[in-house]
């Protein structure tokens, strides 16, 4: 699904970039992209959660990313709705407003909350539910909210204790990641096909990827 507000919201912020970054590269959801020279990237996903955004629920951000030679540089994810800005800068840390981000302390996947997202394609989609019913038991318990770039955050601000999640994109999960990561969590890429990641704290990363890979 793709709305006129994923259009408006991509052209208002590639038009700022161009502006202001002219040598810098374009890489965003509704097909912007743009060769760098200067060997800087925007990563943008315009409106993460556009389904969501159509049936008038709550859980829809935007989420920008800057990457470099060396990785990511910045991630900044805007939930409009709760009026919350999250925001990282590489060896800088992981904030919320004014509010520095950590991870939580969990260290059980039976005490963990997990978020985790579905794919579109409805053969995909039945393979994530057999995952499912073998880790449902496992957690404390399962939330899908429907923004990957808002899943990652609620990691790195402890609201939940990890995600997981195939078939994303790079602008889905580039500015989430390095904010899960300055936020003290880990990100791992999931082996195999479509493309997956996993993003917890340190305690349980291992034994949570064992079990969804």
């Amino acid at each position: 699904m793709v709305s006129d507000a994923d259009r408006d919201a991509e052209e208002a912020i590639t038009t700022l970039l161009a502006a202001e970054r002219p040598d810098d590269g374009l890489l965003a959801e509704e097909g912007s992209e743009r060769e760098a020279s200067s060997g800087r990237r925007w990563v943008i996903d315009p409106l993460d959660g556009t389904t969501n955004f159509l049936y008038g629920l709550s859980a829809w951000a935007v989420s920008i990313a800057l990457e470099d030679s060396h990785g990511t540089a910045v991630g900044v994810v805007l939930d409009p709705v709760r009026d919350e800005l999250f925001t990282a800068v590489r060896g800088e840390g992981a904030w919320l407003g004014e509010e520095r981000l950590a991870v939580s302390g969990c260290e059980s996947l039976d005490t963990a909350m997990i978020a985790t997202g579905f794919a579109y394609e409805a053969e995909q989609r039945g393979i994530q539910a057999e995952v499912l019913l073998r880790i449902l038991p496992r957690l404390r318990d399962i939330r899908r909210a429907g923004s990957a770039a808002l899943d990652l955050c609620s990691v790195a601000a402890g609201r939940v204790d990890g995600y997981y999640e195939r078939g994303g994109q790079p602008w889905d999960w580039a500015a989430g990641t390095l904010i899960v990561t300055e936020a003290g969590g880990v990100t791992r890429d999931l082996p195999g096909e479509p493309l997956g990641l996993v993003a917890t704290g340190a305690a349980i990363i291992d034994e949570l990827e064992a079990l969804v890979a």
